[in-house]
């Protein structure tokens, strides 16, 4: 759940609580209220028995009133003591009465005289604060939710806004800032934060790529005069210059493979435009290598147009297919086809070789990764291969993957997304 529902919830079951607390006490304390109002009628009741008992005793020419209240001349007198009884269909039929006793003392001896009060005002007053608060807790729990939930939504805005925007920020787009609220909170703190942070970020990725750019100028200069150098040794020199030729080539693959990994990393910008991965995939597989022995097969559905950068295409499918060669017992096969109904181009590469056993699918595409140790260095690669090939797919959003269970050898899959169509 996000912050505003949990904020939402949290704030509901609060006041839920709290209005079931008030409702519980106002309800005790209503019919404590309410008893103890019919508790004093039904005392007063009985005390103006009691004075209407005495006053007969007295004589017949006062019993006119009682403090004050006229006597019930027609009312029915008790037959113990002469007394008033309610009559039926009085206030207190069908209900429950409170009685209170009085002791009464008369020449005759002493009577008990019981004062009355009827229970329904208090029942119908508790029924009313029912009606009132079974409906009304409800709504209002839905009036403090509705409010909250627009409340923490209008405080979380620029959060949202702030997360958009970073989402869509790159490594090619680190100039770009998130908003910052004019509000001085902890949400503008935050704005203010990320925005340093990405400060420091560009510095960084600034600093990288000037590297980047610094080390291929003075690495190449340097490897190119002294592999001219030793192109031009001396007919005496030629065996020992030849050894030597050899370990600077592999040094200028290696430094290349290190600088185009290091711009990999750097996100930096690719130039993309349309390109024909079919032509690109013949061009590469037919290349000439150091395997003679090896037959590259060729499968091929042409015009398979995809947007990306052709000398990046060319270096993926020449990794691929180098790495075949090289592991290859006799036969590779590269074959490229449209995935039906996926709008997707599928580049598989298989060589008849020892294949990639499972427990290493998941690192061979590691950097310096290196699976048959046995191999020497002069013909076993850097390692890198497989890797560059790997972030070169990711960089035109597609995929490359070791097929697991393909039979014999080792298949390794490129799926590209092909160039959407031109609308007219």
């Amino acid at each position: 759940m996000g912050v505003r529902l949990r904020t939402t919830l949290a704030a509901t079951a609060v006041v839920a609580a709290a209005l079931a607390l008030a409702a519980v006490a106002l309800f005790s304390a209503l019919h404590a209220s309410l008893t103890d109002s019919a508790n004093a009628l039904a005392a007063q009741d009985a005390d103006r028995k009691a004075a209407v008992v005495q006053m007969e005793q007295q004589g017949p020419g006062e019993r006119g009133t009682v403090s004050g209240l006229p006597a019930s001349p027609g009312a029915p007198q008790d037959a113990a003591g002469g007394l008033p009884v309610p009559p039926p269909g009085g206030p207190a039929e069908g209900g429950a009465l409170v009685v209170i006793s009085r002791q009464v003392t008369t020449g005759s001896g002493t009577v008990t005289v019981k004062g009355t009060a009827s229970l329904a005002p208090a029942r119908a007053a508790m029924r009313t604060l029912t009606a009132v608060l079974v409906p009304g807790i409800p709504a209002l729990l839905a009036l403090v939710a509705a409010l909250t939930w627009l409340a923490v939504g209008r405080a979380l805005r620029p959060v949202s806004a702030i997360r958009a925007k970073v989402a869509d920020i790159t490594a090619r787009d680190l100039h770009e800032r998130v908003p910052e609220p004019a509000s001085r909170d902890e949400i503008g703190a935050l704005a203010r934060t990320v925005n340093a942070t990405l400060d420091r970020l560009q510095t960084a990725v600034g600093a990288h790529r000037q590297f980047v750019a610094d080390a291929a100028h003075e690495l190449r200069s340097p490897m190119a005069v002294l592999r001219t150098r030793l192109e031009l040794a001396r007919p005496a020199e030629r065996r020992l210059a030849a050894d030597a030729l050899d370990d600077v080539q592999r040094l200028q693959s290696l430094t290349a493979d290190l600088l185009l990994l290091a711009r990999l990393d750097a996100r930096e910008p690719i130039r993309t435009r349309e390109t024909d991965l079919a032509q690109i995939v013949a061009e590469e597989a037919a290349r000439a290598r150091p395997r003679t022995d090896v037959q590259v097969a060729l499968r091929l559905t042409p015009d398979l147009l995809v947007d990306g950068s052709p000398d990046h295409l060319r270096r993926l499918v020449a990794n691929l297919v180098d790495n075949a060669v090289r592991h290859a017992a006799g036969s590779v096969t590269v074959a490229l086809t449209e995935e039906a109904g996926s709008g997707q181009a599928r580049l598989d590469v298989a060589d008849d070789g020892p294949g990639i056993p499972p427990e290493h699918q998941a690192t061979v595409f590691d950097r310096f990764t290196r699976l048959d140790h046995a191999r020497t260095r002069d013909t076993g690669g850097s390692g890198l291969g497989l890797s560059i090939a790997r972030d070169i797919a990711l960089a035109h959003h597609a995929t490359l993957r070791v097929v697991p269970g393909a039979g014999p050898g080792a298949r390794l899959r490129a799926v590209f997304p092909l160039r959407a169509p031109a609308r007219c």
